[in-house]
């Protein structure tokens, strides 16, 4: 007698959690994910990511999209500046466009191709997860925000930074990495903004000095999304009684920390679409202990942030998180029970996503330190 096929609920529509959904369907697997966003389209995902070959790549071809993915992507935005604080271009360090490099790919972009592979129905839009009750043997009852409820044998955390599923196998918080960025934007940047556009070239620049950056990144449609960066105290703005809703007010206070810096460099300060919906966004950047672990606990795993949230100077966030889900989904496949497949998914999980998040560590303490401009010119230069 076949065993009972097992209810999986993906917690978290982001790009691990659907990854992971579209590759158990693609065996006939059945799966719901479960979102807060009240629709796929009620929020703007972000700027924009390179999949690298072993993780986002290989969870594309696993997906059966990686044909998808190609049509979409960008290689020419694996373009990489580096400036001085004075706007004098370092390094321009141009990937040969052989097909082996590392494309780039909007999140949007890359979340409607995963949802568009996923059969109707699958993503429960509105269904913000507040608790899930233990029922025993692994089985839990979800309850969301709407007062809906939902019986799971399977619960996958794939709710991001703040996840509520971590709660069930770990009482680790995300803690403040001293480091805080302010987003902002540029809109039809080749028209509007061609001074900064040419600065910025097909892909990433980066100005780093003294515990502070400048970071503009090419996405697609003529945007380009910038990050104004500093180590600071998480409540920068409050200690200067900042309204960061005041975007004239933010925009003084950020210049005032960036003295001395560049003229073509503050333009991506000044010259900000604050008139549209762009503005400035305070963004803290928190990370997850290190290494961070957890007992086995049947019926829960995690994935992507919600298991190993680490700051984005790894580049290696959302390409973790889809090969979480990839491993996860073929471990699920392969083993004859859920519990054998957790336990083969986190013997894997566990020492790749300490070792990324150790050099994510390392990247964001060498890029916000006093002597970042250095270290960053003989990283880059050791690259070429």
């Amino acid at each position: 007698m076949n065993a009972p096929t097992p209810r999986i609920a993906i917690i978290g529509a982001g790009p691990g959690g659907l990854t992971c959904a579209r590759i158990l369907q693609r065996q006939g697997i059945p799966v719901t994910v479960h979102d807060l966003d009240a629709s796929r389209t009620s929020r703007n995902q972000g700027g924009t990511l390179d999949m690298h070959p072993g993780t986002g790549q290989h969870a594309l071809r696993a997906a059966g999209l990686w044909d998808a993915f190609t049509a979409l992507s960008r290689p020419e935005g694996e373009q990489m500046r580096l400036v001085s604080r004075d706007g004098r271009v370092l390094i321009d360090a141009v990937p040969a466009q052989d097909g082996r490099g590392k494309p780039e790919i909007d999140r949007g972009q890359l979340r409607d191709l995963l949802l568009d592979s996923l059969e109707p129905g699958t993503v429960r839009w509105g269904h913000q997860l507040t608790h899930a009750e233990p029922l025993g043997e692994g089985t839990h009852r979800l309850h969301f925000a709407d007062g809906s409820t939902a019986e799971a044998d399977l619960v996958v955390g794939a709710d991001g930074a703040w996840s509520k599923v971590r709660r069930l196998v770990s009482d680790a918080t995300p803690v403040y990495t001293g480091v805080t960025f302010v987003e902002t934007g540029l809109d039809d940047a080749d028209h509007r903004h061609p001074e900064r556009a040419a600065l910025t070239g097909n892909g990433t620049m980066m100005a780093l000095d003294n515990n502070q950056g400048i970071i503009a990144q090419r996405n697609s449609g003529g945007h380009i999304r910038v990050y104004i960066g500093m180590r600071t105290d998480e409540d920068w703005y409050q200690r200067r009684n900042l309204d960061l809703n005041d975007n004239q007010a933010v925009r003084e206070a950020l210049l005032k920390e960036f003295t001395g810096w560049g003229d073509d460099l503050l333009g991506f300060i000044t010259d900000t679409d604050t008139d549209t919906d762009t503005g400035y966004t305070n963004r803290p950047l928190h990370a997850l202990p290190v290494p961070h672990t957890w007992p086995h606990t049947q019926g829960v795993t995690l994935l992507g942030d919600a298991a190993h949230l680490m700051s984005p100077f790894s580049g290696m966030g959302a390409n973790l998180a889809m090969r979480d889900g990839a491993d996860l989904a073929a471990a699920l496949i392969e083993h004859p029970s859920t519990d054998d497949a957790i336990t083969a998914y986190e013997d894997i999980l566990f020492p790749r996503s300490s070792e990324a998040a150790e050099g994510a560590a390392e990247g964001i303490n060498s890029a916000f330190a006093p002597d970042s401009a250095t270290q960053a010119l003989a990283h880059m230069t050791r690259d070429q």
